[in-house]
């Protein structure tokens, strides 16, 4: 995923890798691409030493130097090749951890099965305000002109929020019907 998005960001203008991790901590990558941020100059060098990115200029800031990444001829090709089997690879990922433990929930008191079911359904509730918090900034970053394939993600993610909510509560009113 680092890939796709680094190359992605660079087919867009060369950047510094500080530019770079910028640009996905605004876009909350972490969270919804798995992107761990501070690999991002390891990912650079990475492909730089594959022919993918390379460095444009070398910009002075105070005492420091920056170097300036711009997507490469092959890179360009990679991106696309990365793309595609980004859309073709279908990613449907279930709660598996969840799935396993109502498939066993009576191994646990009626009690703390419902606490841990709360317990959750208070995370995805932060889950699900983290996300309108990072709509509303990409909102306010893009000047109120968020891409319509953009505003579809974002749906997408809080329908997904919103059905494990409907789960949880769904088990949580089975659970106190059993009395």
């Amino acid at each position: 995923m680092t890939r796709i998005l680094v190359l992605g960001l660079l087919d867009v203008q060369p950047m510094s890798g500080y530019d770079i991790q910028q640009m996905l901590r605004l876009s909350d990558a972490e969270r919804w691409g798995g992107v761990l941020i501070g690999s991002i100059y390891h990912a650079l060098k990475k492909m730089d030493q594959e022919g993918l990115v390379t460095i444009d200029s070398i910009e002075q800031t105070g005492n420091r130097q920056k170097a300036i990444y711009r997507i490469t001829a092959t890179g360009k090709t990679h991106l696309a090749e990365l793309v595609r089997d980004s859309l073709t690879i279908a990613s449907v990922q279930y709660p598996s951890s969840l799935y396993s433990g109502l498939s066993f929930i009576e191994k646990v008191s009626r009690e703390d099965a419902l606490a841990a079911l709360n317990k959750q359904l208070v995370a995805l509730e932060k889950e699900y305000q983290a996300l309108e918090n990072g709509l509303r900034l990409k909102d306010i970053a893009m000047q109120h002109t968020i891409p319509p394939m953009t505003t579809l993600i974002f749906d997408n993610m809080f329908a997904l929020v919103n059905q494990q909510r409907i789960l949880i509560k769904n088990a949580i009113t089975l659970l106190q019907a059993n009395d």
